[in-house]
């Protein structure tokens, strides 16, 4: 009891640490389950480990198979996590370079990485082309952490992150048919009998995950399952895919619920988010048991394995060989830079399915008698290790002598996606401003992307905004809902990460009345709310501009548009073309010198013929 209440104790510390630490969770979960693991051989009375996931007759937590079989189901529901987050869209979308580099760049991967083994430890090729297919995922586990404080180019952020989420549901199938085809092979011989077994788990594998994702999701649209119902009867549905699908035909389980997550991940469902949340939280907990247990599995006699020279040149020669080949052939003929290409080659840290799903065919294949199966799991462990803590320690200092770290955060976030904020977004999208809109109204989102905006559904309230890294680049922050709480608290919670050069929120009806409490973050006008923005966008939908003489003529216009309730001011454009957000303590701007422009929102409106008047 007390080994088991640690694991989960020590987990969710260490994945508090990581989040504190901005480091992947990854790293502190292996190094607690080594300390607590083979290295507590070395300073224990005994020279027992403080946590023996295997029962040997004196102490241990699972008996049998039974960590084998917990690491089976745990993988399981990790990899349908995985696959919900797999859509044809996004694939279609996101570029031809991210497409090859889940293609290509994964091949490249998988035979380099095969031959290297091979011939660098004398692997048979059917192993040595196991852990190449282990090691082709990286993971948004891993890259999230690491990218997440690393201000980047946007282009070069996004392919990281698309291939980080889209490889890893890609890669544990491509592992998962591998280890499949090794298993039903005869020695190094694969028969026609071995064969159609491997045709039989390609065929139960597939057909089980299709039948059983179309089965949940009709009963989810038909409302056959209750609300309060919903996450733990899909969690028993992909335990039972899993099982069922084992039954009939051996290591077909893992095949079916990543076949199963990547096709409900693909349907409309009405509750998608809420299982991918649920989902997401499960895998967390599930995780943070699983690493401590299969690091705390690991034996000194294993590391021991790899005190070797070929084990440091297996580690640069996927580090600094195979991963900027993939890279390289990938981005032939794209947009990229070369320093670009040069950055994300340095960057590919493997994440945990790697770890997990090493540790769990490297155990089966050594209790099969696999000759040289006692290489795999040591071999992906320091790997994915290896490449985490050398990412984590040089990916901010490499990007900035490749010059792809941006010293300045000109990106505009606006939170809102009302009428106007999407005339406000289409203004700076014309003056080459990175402008991003949220909102949780999915409605507003559509409308501003049929603008050609930047814009997607958030809920602020959530940690999901925080861990976007195609947000690096934001460093003004504009709070434009119609609801004063929820403006106020996103300047409280979001300044500091968003906000780096100035966090702005419309004024309240409150400080409307008194402008004494004008704050210092107020937005555009301490006289002009959402419902005025609103009312004013409505009659004169359009932005326009007029030329500036000096400070003075600037003050003058300002007590203009204060008595003129159909004209607001919003920006002031510069000379260079760049351009200012107005506070709402407006008279206090200054640098304005001739050349300048007032920017407003309301009726065109000749000024010289007013000032003359």
């Amino acid at each position: 009891m007390l080994e088991l209440a640690g694991i989960i104790i020590l987990g969710i510390i260490a994945q508090w640490v990581a989040w504190r630490l901005k480091l992947p969770a990854i790293l502190p979960l292996i190094l607690i389950g080594l300390l607590v693991g083979p290295i507590a051989t070395l300073y224990t009375e005994d020279g027992t480990k403080l946590i023996e996931p295997i029962w040997n007759g004196k102490n241990g937590l699972f008996p049998g198979e039974g960590l084998y079989y917990f690491v089976s189901l745990a993988i399981s529901i990790i990899l349908f996590e995985g696959g919900l987050t797999l859509k044809r869209s996004e694939i279609a979308n996101v570029g031809p370079v991210i497409t090859k580099l889940i293609t290509v760049g994964a091949l490249v991967t998988f035979f380099g990485a095969g031959v290297a083994a091979h011939y660098i430890f004398e692997l048979s090729w059917q192993l040595s082309f196991l852990f190449s297919a282990l090691i082709i995922v990286t993971g948004p586990t891993v890259i999230t952490p690491i990218l997440r404080n690393i201000p980047l180019k946007k282009d070069v952020s996004t392919v990281l992150k698309w291939e980080g989420i889209l490889i890893d549901p890609i890669g544990a199938l491509v592992a998962v048919l591998v280890f499949e085809f090794i298993s039903v092979g005869q020695g190094s011989e694969y028969t026609q009998t071995a064969m159609i077994e491997f045709g039989k788990i390609l065929l139960f594998g597939t057909t089980f995950g299709f039948t059983f994702a179309h089965a949940l999701a009709f009963a989810i649209k038909k409302d056959l399952i209750p609300h309060y119902l919903m996450n733990v009867v899909s969690l028993s549905v992909v335990l039972l895919v899993f099982v069922e699908s084992e039954v009939f035909a051996h290591e077909s389980g893992l095949l079916a619920v990543v076949v199963m997550g990547m096709v409900l991940g693909n349907m409309n469902l009405p509750n998608l988010k809420e299982l991918l949340y649920f989902k997401e939280s499960l895998s967390v907990l599930l995780i943070s048991i699983l690493f401590i247990l299969l690091a705390a599995n690991i034996n000194i006699s294993d590391f021991e394995l790899l005190e070797t020279w070929n084990t440091a040149w297996l580690f640069l020669v996927v580090v600094f060989l195979i991963r900027p080949l993939g890279v390289f052939v990938s981005a032939q003929g794209s947009g990229l830079k070369f320093n670009e290409k040069l950055f994300i080659g340095w960057v590919g840290p493997r994440g945990i399915v790697a770890a997990g799903i090493a540790s769990l065919f490297g155990s089966k294949l050594l209790a099969k008698g696999e000759p040289g199966a006692e290489y795999i799991t040591p071999l992906v462990f320091m790997i994915v290790l290896g490449t985490v803590l050398f990412n984590a320690t040089t990916a901010r200092l490499f990007a900035k002598l490749v010059g792809v770290f941006l010293t300045k955060s000109e990106g505009i976030l606006i939170v809102g996606a009302s009428r106007i904020s999407r005339l406000i977004a289409n203004y700076l999208k014309k003056n080459n401003r990175h402008v991003v809109l949220i909102d949780n109204n999915q409605t507003n989102v559509e409308k501003s992307k049929r603008l050609g905006l930047e814009a997607f559904v958030a809920d602020i309230y959530s940690d999901t905004l925080t861990d976007n890294i195609e947000l690096n680049d934001v460093g003004y922050l504009m709070a434009l809902t119609g609801n004063s709480d929820i403006n106020k608290y996103v300047i409280k919670r979001f300044r500091g990460q968003f906000g780096e050069n100035g966090a702005f929120r419309l004024v309240d009806s409150d400080e409307m009345v008194n402008p004494d409490n004008n704050p210092k973050d107020g937005l555009f006008s301490n006289t002009d709310d959402f419902i005025q923005l609103t009312e004013t966008a409505r009659k004169f939908p359009a932005i326009n501009e007029v030329d500036l003489r000096n400070k003075e003529h600037y003050d003058t216009l300002i007590e203009m548009t204060e008595t003129d309730r159909d004209i607001i001011p919003i920006f002031i454009k510069r000379p260079n073309g760049t351009l200012e957000i107005i506070p709402s303590f407006s008279k206090e701007l200054n640098g304005v010198s001739e050349g300048s422009k007032l920017v407003y929102l309301g009726k065109v409106l000749d000024f010289e013929e007013n000032l003359a008047q």
